[in-house]
């Protein structure tokens, strides 16, 4: 007989039905890609004074739709920007007289 509590159908051993580890994993990779664009945007707000965009990023949790809006549309950033390497430079903030 068809038993549907023992691991057979839609049910498994949890009786969460399907995809608990899919759930954990879409998660997981939800918080990883908000993560990367909140971070990115509250670089670049600091960087530029911006402390309104600052507060709001902070604050608010959109999975990185605003911080996408904000660093492309507002701030005119390209993907490049975040992808080539910075250069540093020892001397730069410093004022030697």
């Amino acid at each position: 007989m068809y038993n549907n509590m023992h691991g057979m159908g839609m049910m498994n051993d949890y009786g969460m039905g399907l995809g608990v580890p899919l759930v954990g994993s879409l998660i997981l990779l939800a918080v990883l890609w908000s993560l990367l664009w909140k971070g990115l945007a509250l670089w670049r707000a600091a960087k530029r004074g911006d402390m309104w965009w600052f507060i709001a990023f902070l604050l608010l949790n959109t999975l990185g739709i605003l911080e996408i809006i904000y660093l492309f549309a507002v701030t005119g950033a390209k993907l490049s920007d975040f992808t080539k390497p910075t250069t540093h430079d020892p001397h730069a903030g410093h004022n030697h007289n």
